[in-house]
């Protein structure tokens, strides 16, 4: 049985070495951090998209997400304007400068872990749920707010 538990934290050590190591390798091709690179990519997959539609699609508060933005406007990667119509609206669009760095990332993790996932039966993706959920219940990770990425440390921590 000892066994069993020593090799549950080491496939646990595994998932978060290969968080961590995927964070550094998308820092140092583009400078960017993982919840910097989400939301930038929801950005771009937008014509242009509201600060709230940005925290919603990318499950963050919408100060985190306005956090977000501020870094990635500072490196000229996305752009904020005012509404036309109703000026109290602000709206958030991708730049050349954005895409560039888009096109030149690696795959985020997320992204390699969603293709894999999908391409799983039905039964085996409900039974991988339950089991990460039961997982993260054990180490009392129940109430603890998570955006789906997978990253380490604060959403909106500095580089």
């Amino acid at each position: 049985m000892e066994n069993r538990v020593q090799t549950s934290l080491i496939a646990l050590r595994r998932i978060l070495r290969a968080t961590e190591l995927n964070a550094r390798t998308l820092a140092r091709a583009t400078g960017l951090t993982t919840p910097q690179f989400i939301v930038l990519s929801i950005v771009a997959e937008s014509d242009e998209i509201s600060p709230k539609g940005i925290a919603s699609r990318a499950g963050v508060g919408q100060a985190t997400a306005t956090s977000l933005l501020d870094k990635l406007e500072a490196r000229d990667l996305v752009k904020r304007t005012r509404g036309e119509i109703d000026r109290r609206i602000v709206w958030v669009t991708v730049t050349d400068a954005g895409r560039e760095t888009l096109k030149t990332a690696p795959d985020a993790l997320q992204e390699v872990f969603a293709s894999q996932f999908n391409s799983l039966q039905d039964w085996e993706q409900a039974m991988i749920v339950a089991v990460l959920e039961k997982v993260g219940s054990m180490l009392n990770a129940g109430a603890i707010d998570a955006s789906p990425m997978l990253d380490v440390g604060a959403v909106d921590r500095k580089q």
